[in-house]
């Protein structure tokens, strides 16, 4: 249920633009660090490159770093580790009840929202000649999900679970699972990312592939197992020279700080990425979905005071639990 008052982003969306000058920089940090995940992911892409665009405008030294995703990017922001981190919501939403897998039984309850990334499409890439075409064709074969802890490396084995499907499973990073798939050390890599996936272009350009995510039957199963997932359909001409609809599953992406962080500097950084859409398509054609009619896509993690501060200048009425 969209519990979000959109009214007045029509008269939003005509706001200029322009770069983010903060007045109370009270408490801001010299540096931070964001969470990404591995190389060759959406994560790594978008992360970073927002970190660029943060020291850019907001004058702070900001990077971002390679971690096993969003599982791991909870429990770095909850203890302080890292300023900002990037989350799908199924994740987030078992740190925030205690159920982590890197930390069960600490509730994440100092993690906030800041702003709506993008929705995670579970996919799977194979080379062609290897006679793949689903996902229950992975029975008995070699697959990658990629790293331990990331979105793909916590759902994929639960998908495979639901489906009955039994496989040889490893953990990679992105850009080396593809090599692995290139060289014949796996059948299979089944990833979870905002498309296009970096490293699924790469390796569609040096090799003919197949890519696939669920079949109808499939998704029917996953959906009612997993009422994380969404239904999506990745559009024909994603990645250059694969010209069909991909059915699949996915799963919102926010990015999260902790409640400490000064609420003058989560307004700006929330402001920043929703008034300049233009520039985080610049960093990830993914970032067509960082925007505000997406906010309310978040339905449990409170928003971070500064956040809530600028939705409701744009006009987004924020519910009292998701106030934070």
């Amino acid at each position: 249920m969209r519990l979000f008052n959109l009214a007045a982003l029509a008269s939003a969306a005509l706001i200029a633009a322009a770069p983010a000058v903060a007045q109370d920089r009270d408490g801001w940090p010299a540096s931070m660090t964001i969470g990404t995940a591995s190389q060759g992911g959406t994560y790594f892409v978008y992360g970073n490159g927002l970190a660029s665009f943060i020291g850019e405008e907001l004058g702070i030294n900001a990077s971002g770093e390679v971690t096993g995703g969003p599982v791991q990017n909870a429990t770095l922001v909850q203890m302080g580790d890292h300023a900002v981190g990037l989350v799908t919501m199924g994740p987030a939403y078992e740190a925030w009840t205690g159920v982590s897998e890197l930390a069960p039984g600490l509730e994440h309850s100092d993690l906030r929202a800041l702003f709506p990334m993008y929705m995670t499409p579970f996919q799977v890439i194979a080379l062609a000649d290897s006679g793949i075409t689903s996902v229950s064709d992975l029975e008995g074969r070699r697959v990658s999900f990629g790293p331990a802890g990331g979105t793909s490396g916590t759902y994929w084995p639960r998908f495979f679970e639901t489906l009955g499907i039994s496989a040889t499973v490893s953990n990679a990073g992105a850009s080396d699972a593809v090599g692995q798939l290139k060289d014949g050390l796996i059948d299979a890599f089944a990833f979870a990312a905002g498309v296009p996936i970096s490293a699924f272009s790469q390796l569609s350009a040096e090799a003919d592939v197949v890519m696939f995510g669920f079949t109808q039957d499939e998704l029917a199963t996953i959906l009612e197992a997993h009422p994380a997932v969404s239904e999506l359909t990745i559009p024909a001409g994603t990645y250059t020279g694969h010209d069909y609809d991909q059915l699949t599953g996915a799963m919102w992406n926010f990015a999260i700080a902790n409640a400490s962080m000064p609420e003058s500097l989560a307004y700006e950084i929330t402001k920043l990425v929703m008034e300049n859409n233009d520039r985080m398509m610049e960093i990830h054609r993914a970032a067509s979905e960082t925007i505000l009619e997406n906010v309310g896509n978040n339905t449990f993690l409170p928003f971070h005071p500064g956040a809530v501060r600028y939705y409701e200048e744009q006009g987004i009425e924020i519910p009292e639990n998701l106030r934070g």
